[in-house]
């Protein structure tokens, strides 16, 4: 009967598993991703300049209504590009996180994805910060630029203690987040996203995720186990279910699979609710490599002109 346990910490320390990605990162910048990782992520992540008269050929996305509105005529604004970008990424930890059917966890694989994306901004030399939510309290760190600086962030993000099951949900700070980074920066949101924890009701966006997303540019980043996606064959199986703290044994009948199938499609709805562009979403497996995942990422982003 085979079982999902959690995965034992790794035996490197965070700064020496960060040192092993940053050579990938490195390579990855400048032979595959080179100027499409700040392409995709700058999107419209420009200054307001001034009100110019629309010519054929402008972005119609640009036009300013109401001027055009007053003055009887087309106008749009006109943006000129930041000099920088800036990552602030939100870590929201979990005791569902602690799920894993094979050699890793989902929350190692997330922690991974987050150093990564950590790393990237260090290569490109933009400032990097994080939020690590957890159920025992918030920590911060405000965005800074340099490598240095950058990898000890994410060595303390990667060492966080992973919560236990007994903690309950995090406690995201977002008033907090609403002036924590420049406007038009990239937020990164990780977490698991479960369907039921998202105000309920069918309300999955939180207060004032509206707010965020007129400010930022933000992208829901979440990693997946593949008995998530669909149970494993056979008539019955056991999983560690971290949240109750306890092994489950499920018998593999038609309702348990039909609860499953409901239950992705719940999940998926609220997924897609909280990052409607297809292009702001990332879902990588914890079978996956979660480096070849962004790459793709960044290309589709860029070829797709999302913004």
């Amino acid at each position: 009967m085979p079982s999902a346990v959690v995965s034992p910490p790794p035996a490197a320390s965070p700064l020496a598993l960060l040192r092993q990605l940053e050579w990938r990162v490195r390579h990855a910048v400048e032979n595959v991703l080179s100027g499409e990782y700040r392409s995709a992520f700058r999107g419209r992540g420009m200054e307001f300049d001034q009100v110019v008269k629309y010519e054929f050929g402008d972005d119609v996305r640009d036009i300013d209504w109401n001027v055009t509105a007053r003055l009887g005529e087309p106008y749009r604004k006109k943006f000129t590009e930041e000099r920088e970008v800036t990552l602030l990424l939100v870590f929201e930890d979990s005791p569902s996180l602690h799920f894993g059917s094979g050699a890793q966890s989902k929350r190692e694989a997330l922690l991974e994805l987050a150093g990564l994306v950590m790393l990237l901004g260090a290569v490109n030399r933009d400032r990097v910060g994080f939020v690590h939510a957890s159920p025992a309290g918030n920590l911060i760190r405000e965005p800074v630029r340099g490598r240095g600086q950058i990898m000890h962030a994410a060595a303390t993000l990667l060492a966080r203690p992973a919560p236990a099951p007994t903690d309950g949900p995090a406690e995201l700070p977002w008033r907090f987040l609403a002036r924590a980074a420049p406007k038009h920066s990239i937020l990164i949101w990780l977490g698991d996203f479960p369907p039921q924890a998202r105000g309920g009701k069918g309300t999955p966006q939180p207060e004032g995720w509206a707010v965020l997303q007129r400010r930022y540019q933000t992208m829901g980043f979440r990693v997946d186990d593949p008995w998530e996606r669909t149970l494993p064959a056979g008539e019955s199986f056991a999983a560690y279910d971290p949240v109750a703290g306890r092994l489950v044994t499920l018998e593999g009948s038609a309702a348990e699979r039909a609860a499953h199938a409901a239950w992705v499609q719940e999940r998926e709805a609220a997924w897609q609710a909280l990052f409607p562009d297809a292009m702001s979403r990332l879902v990588v497996g914890t079978d996956q490599n979660r480096l070849d995942a962004l790459v793709r990422f960044f290309h589709a982003r860029m070829k797709s002109g999302s913004r």
